[in-house]
């Protein structure tokens, strides 16, 4: 009877080793099947596929672009997490591109009082505080009178970006520049600094130190166990006498203050001062980072990587293949519809 009851014990990590294999090989051939369609797309617009497809490798993984790529993986990694946390909690946060341009405006707003060695740890400070309450306005609206997120976040996003245009428009606008509407530059103090030897800035430590603190946090504590719950089964919560608008709340508040980190590590790091055009999308391609990796902190942290390689692939298809540089839009919705439509098929 011993021996009996422990097969299945013994048969568990192969069970195991066989279920990540099966699901290691549904994403590639998702994988191969958005390239295959990316590739009749590259035919019709006139582009040899072998040919777009080579030159994206060879510039994409070089030494320079590698770098880039880890540069343009900083934000998205953190405006993901703002995705991930609060769909713990079952809300649909579709206002990163808003979080983090407010964050942005907030550190930039502080980055342009503040002087000296304090400037940017207040702007980073600011720039959490500015998505949390640009999230927070989301999380009201939809606790008091019951308006879905998803609908509040995606309109706030325009808002957070007319807040912007004025502000470089009107009283920020740099007096002494070029003439173009921005800020003037952030002192050298408020910027991230470099790692030795890299074009990388130090944000790429903060956004994965983030990843991992929010892994714990949903993995390891009573809050992430009661999110869950409430995602799960909000009323089951209320029963269970949690208090559910508490944690939906403090959800959305923690996604925007990540979001709006992200601005101003963008900020601080890359651009040194508000611009138009100044996230690139950051929150749109992040919340596909969050959707590509079913919501999991650690598995998203892969796909903001895999998505920053595409989007610097992009260059290559402009200059070495003389396609539009939103070609390589075309291939990230392939690449999120192939991965989600092939493992809902796999969970049905």
């Amino acid at each position: 009877m011993t021996a009996t009851l422990a097969r299945p014990a013994e048969r568990a990590p192969a069970h195991r080793t066989g279920t990540a294999l099966r699901t290691a090989g549904r994403w590639a051939g998702a994988l191969a099947g958005a390239v295959a369609i990316f590739c009749v797309l590259l035919l019709a617009k006139g582009a040899d596929p072998v040919t777009a497809l080579g030159d994206m490798v060879a510039s994409t993984f070089t030494g320079a672009s590698l770098q880039q790529i880890v540069v343009k993986a900083t934000p998205l990694i953190l405006a993901a997490m703002a995705v991930v946390l609060p769909a713990r909690a079952g809300l649909t946060n579709v206002g990163g591109e808003g979080q983090v341009v407010i964050g942005a405006v907030a550190g930039a707003g502080v980055g342009l009082v503040v002087q000296g060695p304090a400037a940017l740890p207040l702007m980073l400070l600011a720039g959490a505080a500015g998505g949390a309450l640009w999230a927070g306005v989301a999380a009201a609206l939809r606790l008091a009178v019951g308006v879905n997120e998803a609908v509040t976040t995606l309109l706030l996003n325009y808002i957070a970006l007319d807040v912007m245009l004025y502000l470089i428009y009107e009283p920020w606008k740099d007096r002494h520049g070029s003439g173009q509407p921005a800020t003037r530059p952030l002192e050298v103090a408020a910027r991230l600094p470099l790692l030795s030897g890299t074009a990388i800035h130090m944000g790429i430590v903060i956004a994965l130190v983030a990843a991992v603190a929010v892994w714990l946090v949903l993995r390891a504590t009573s809050f992430g166990f009661k999110v869950s719950v409430v995602g799960g089964n909000p009323e089951a919560a209320r029963r269970a006498g949690l208090p559910v608008a508490r944690l939906i709340l403090v959800a959305m508040l923690l996604g925007g203050a990540l979001a709006g980190l992200a601005g101003v590590v963008h900020l601080a790091g890359v651009e040194f001062k508000l611009r138009p055009g100044l996230t690139t999308n950051v929150g749109y391609v992040a919340f596909l980072a969050a959707w590509l990796a079913r919501h999991k902190p650690l598995p998203t942290v892969g796909a903001a990587f895999l998505l920053a390689a595409v989007t610097v692939a992009g260059d290559s298809l402009q200059l070495d293949s003389g396609l539009p540089a939103a070609t390589v839009n075309v291939l990230m919705g392939l690449v999120l519809l192939a991965v989600l439509g092939w493992s809902r098929r796999a969970h049905r």
